[in-house]
């Protein structure tokens, strides 16, 4: 996995206790917590939960503080640690979907999270019930207008600064930025936020983009004011202003930490409760004590398929190229495909097939005008980290044809195809969710969106945090649609992948 937000990070030498002892609970001591806790929020009315890195250690991502930690192995003086899948391919973990049940079902009211890994909003928990304190590597935000930008890939800045990409709302068109604090900064930022109300702060001056975002910090504050129930989930919690938050309430409240992998928290004297353990554990745990289900993720990626088309200058031919792009701008990266495969079909006529390896990923030809209607077919071979090796699409074209807009119902399709990907056990569905065309050039774009991962978990403790599948269930696992196995490697490491 790539760890690039790391590396981006600047170096900071105070960055407070690291490499932790792990401490666990005993198990007939867990289970006691666990049912404890279970009481506690089904008898919530206002839930809040607190999660960190150590609720994502278990989808592949490395925690700071941890054992095998960043900022450890940097005290260390060691190299980062390596990584399984590429980080824009990261899959919720049990704890990241057992929320979104708890949300579903009205308990979950808010979350608040120090992660940047974007894995909340992807697991499905409503942006407007999330605040995401450090930011988030695959955000860019308008400084103007403040439209929000989700990406499919890790935006390549950090320290809210501007990216290669302009707002795209009528109208505004300005520069977008990064939505990820920078540690080097973060230090002084915590001074001034937090204690600046109280004790005189002669730190430097901060200018204004580095400022916390009053945009999360507003409902984190209103939330944890309202809430009757914190539950906080793989964090030591050290980090201001997390823990300046918690002083916010007055009332008696409970305060529960759960840390993966566990270890003792400076925050331990203030909790009510303070469970060790596998957080993935203890939240399944929970789960089971509420008669609730963790519910699968499927992870639904959308790309465009552009075809364009002109007449030559004597009108014989036609040229006409085709691309297949992101639908997040014209210099955007599509991150899911890693290549791709273009044959044809027309009766009693062999075409030249091609290969598409290379970004921008895009075919020239030209054709006699007096060609018959014919179909394109797209063999889309998945990068690492996809559920399947690849997806087909057919693309008819009849240059004599005019081309119509034509919208779906966006939300039923991905509901459909999240339904049929859950059915089938198996990713690689896709479907039209957009056409529309443009007349000069001539233009035709059509959105597809694609299933590119599929998620079920049980309720053991396993390392992946998915059900394994039967012989018969792993074989449709390992193939795309049409039928094409994936490689060795994939089929090696099948656990069935955590993850949208």
């Amino acid at each position: 996995m790539s760890l690039g937000y790391a590396e981006k990070l600047s170096y900071i030498e105070d960055v407070g206790k690291v490499g932790m002892s792990e401490l666990f609970d005993t198990p007939r001591i867990l289970q006691e917590k666990i049912e404890k806790l279970a009481k506690m929020i089904r008898k919530s009315k206002h839930l809040v939960v607190f999660t960190g890195a150590g609720i994502s250690t278990s989808c592949g991502i490395p925690d700071f503080r941890g054992p095998k930690g960043i900022w450890t192995l940097q005290r260390e003086g060691k190299a980062l640690p390596e990584a399984s899948l590429p980080f824009h391919r990261a899959m919720p973990s049990k704890t990241h979907m057992a929320l979104v049940e708890l949300e579903k079902a009205g308990i979950l009211k808010f979350v608040i999270s120090q992660n940047i890994d974007g894995l909340h909003l992807r697991s499905g928990i409503p942006r407007e019930k999330l605040s995401e304190l450090h930011g988030n590597s695959f955000m860019e935000t308008c400084s103007s207008c403040g439209v929000e930008y989700f990406r499919d890939f890790e935006v390549e800045t950090i320290g809210l600064k501007d990216t290669p990409r302009h707002c795209s709302t009528v109208g505004c068109g300005a520069r977008l930025k990064d939505t990820v604090l920078d540690w080097e900064t973060y230090v002084d930022v915590f001074n001034i936020y937090c204690i600046g109300a109280h004790v005189a702060n002669n730190s430097a001056t901060l200018s204004r983009q580095d400022a916390l975002p009053s945009k999360e910090m507003n409902p984190a504050e209103k939330h944890c004011k309202m809430a009757d129930v914190v539950l906080c989930l793989g964090t030591s919690s050290p980090v201001i202003p997390l823990g300046a938050l918690l002083q916010f309430k007055q009332k008696l409240y409970f305060l529960l930490i759960c840390c993966m992998p566990p270890k003792k928290t400076p925050k331990d004297k203030k909790a009510n409760m303070v469970i060790h353990g596998l957080v993935d554990k203890v939240i399944v745990g929970v789960i089971d004590q509420l008669n609730m289900r963790i519910p699968p993720f499927v992870r639904t990626d959308l790309l465009q398929i552009i075809f364009t088309q002109g007449l030559s200058i004597d009108g014989r031919f036609m040229n006409w190229t085709l691309r297949v792009a992101s639908v997040h701008g014209k210099e955007a990266p599509l991150p899911f495909v890693h290549s791709v495969e273009v044959s044809f079909s027309e009766q009693g006529k062999k075409w030249k097939e091609a290969f598409l390896n290379e970004q921008p990923l895009r075919l020239k030809r030209r054709t006699a005008t007096s060609t018959k209607p014919f179909n394109i077919i797209l063999k889309l071979n998945f990068s690492d980290g996809c559920g399947c090796s690849c997806t087909h699409i057919r693309i008819p074209v009849d240059f004599e044809v005019s081309v119509e807009c034509c919208n779906h119902d966006k939300n039923s399709i991905l509901r459909k195809l999240r339904r049929k990907a859950i059915q089938d056990l198996c990713c690689g569905q896709n479907a039209v969710i957009e056409r529309k065309g443009i007349k000069t050039p001539k233009s035709e774009v059509t959105v597809y969106a694609i299933v590119t991962n599929m998620v079920v978990y049980d309720k053991t403790s396993k390392p992946c945090g998915a059900i394994s599948l039967s012989n018969g269930s792993r074989k449709r696992q390992n193939e795309g649609v049409g039928g094409v196995q994936t490689s060795r490697k994939r089929r090696t490491e099948h656990k069935v992948e955590d993850g949208q």
